[in-house]
């Protein structure tokens, strides 16, 4: 069904959706109906609906808030499930050892958004958040994503605007050319105050079975002297993933610290793991 000037009853409850981000989760009504550009009255009696089936929650103070009803369905549909939990028991090791922020990143249109995230009290800073997004240039993941993405994917970010976080971001195109060539030539993204002048961010590609890097594992740690010796654990990790996702999940994804001893020791170095 549309509405008078074209738009569709969907149209419209996706706007809604679409007003709530990370940092602003509750919303008044009439905080929706200025961010969808939808009437007072139209917003509300929309709200009121989504309520109903609990797509949509009041707060005490009515405020409105994404209901459990729409997660729910959300992560019964959601592609990304099985990729989370084949990630997860890799995740939890490399955690383990670095103490810090450990997160799994897709590639969403421009952007990389993150599906998971585990971190400590009194970790580095971290702009990072579960189904938060970051530019695909300026963050770990988002350079492993677009180092290994399709090619007009990479032209399109290049000629686009780069935003310059501090002054290591590599916001000009022919600094982000290298920055990827690197990516490449090495297996992993090393972003040393890329996006905050205190956090190391070191990211890795996760395949599938065919091969396609269908995500990016990261960590987040403290900008110092000594990170470097994370890369081989996020690598292991990430190569652990990424068996568990052609193996279908079976039996490599009881203990990955049992068969990756990089993980129980980040000083710990194969042969493979060296550049």
């Amino acid at each position: 069904m549309r509405t008078q000037n074209g738009d569709s009853v969907l149209a419209r409850a996706v706007r809604i959706f679409e007003a709530f981000t990370p940092e602003e989760s509750a919303l008044t009504v009439s905080e929706i109906s200025r961010r969808t550009g939808l009437h007072v009255a139209t917003a509300s009696r929309l709200v009121a609906e989504l309520v109903s089936y609990g797509f949509l929650t009041r707060d005490d103070d009515r405020r409105v808030r994404m209901g459990m009803r729409l997660w729910e369905l959300a992560t019964r549909a959601s592609p990304s499930l099985s990729l989370r939990n084949a990630a997860m028991p890799f995740m939890e090791g490399v955690h383990d050892v670095v103490g810090h922020h450990v997160q799994l990143g897709v590639l969403d249109g421009d952007e990389v958004l993150f599906l998971e995230r585990l971190t400590a009290p009194e970790a580095v800073i971290n702009y990072t958040r579960i189904a938060g997004r970051l530019p695909l240039h300026a963050s770990s993941s988002g350079l492993v994503l677009l180092a290994h993405g399709p090619a007009d994917l990479r032209e399109r970010v290049l000629d686009g605007p780069l935003d310059r976080y501090t002054p290591d971001t590599p916001a000009t195109a022919a600094r982000l050319r290298v920055v990827l060539a690197e990516v490449r030539r090495k297996g992993y993204a090393y972003c040393p105050g890329y996006v905050h002048p205190d956090a190391l961010g070191i990211a890795a590609p996760v395949r599938n079975a065919r091969g396609d890097v269908v995500a990016a594992l990261a960590v987040i740690v403290p900008n110092e002297t000594g990170g470097s010796s994370v890369v081989p654990v996020v690598r292991t990790a990430a190569r652990g993933v990424s068996r568990a996702l052609g193996a279908g999940g079976r039996s490599s994804l009881k203990d990955p610290t049992l068969k990756d001893p990089t993980l129980k020791d980040p000083t710990l170095k194969d042969s493979s793991l060296t550049d």
